[in-house]
């Protein structure tokens, strides 16, 4: 039989693999948290008086896009952008009442 130079491991792309792996699970929650953000968004730009719904939902939407660059860029532990997540979201509760 044929020799492919293997010498018995099977990890010939593993860091590569393991970087694309990781690299997909950071995108995938952090376009959920975006997703999270444009739904308060809309929720604040369809039910919040006519005066102050683009400011808090463009407002908001920006300052959570903003979180999400810097927890990319930081390592992905996800603490600004869910804290900023649930203060956007009681902030738009507490307007609609």
């Amino acid at each position: 039989m044929a020799e492919h130079g293997s010498t018995g491991t099977h990890s010939h792309g593993f860091e590569e693999h393991a970087k694309t792996y990781d690299g997909f699970i950071k995108g995938s929650i952090a376009g959920t948290i975006f997703c999270l953000y444009v739904m308060v968004a809309l929720v604040a730009f369809a039910f919040i008086a006519a005066g102050t719904n683009l400011l808090v939902g463009f407002g908001g939407l920006i300052i959570g896009t903003l979180a999400l660059i810097i927890d990319l860029r930081v390592g992905g532990s996800w603490k600004l952008s869910v804290g900023w997540l649930v203060i956007y979201g009681l902030l738009t509760t507490v307007m609609l009442a």
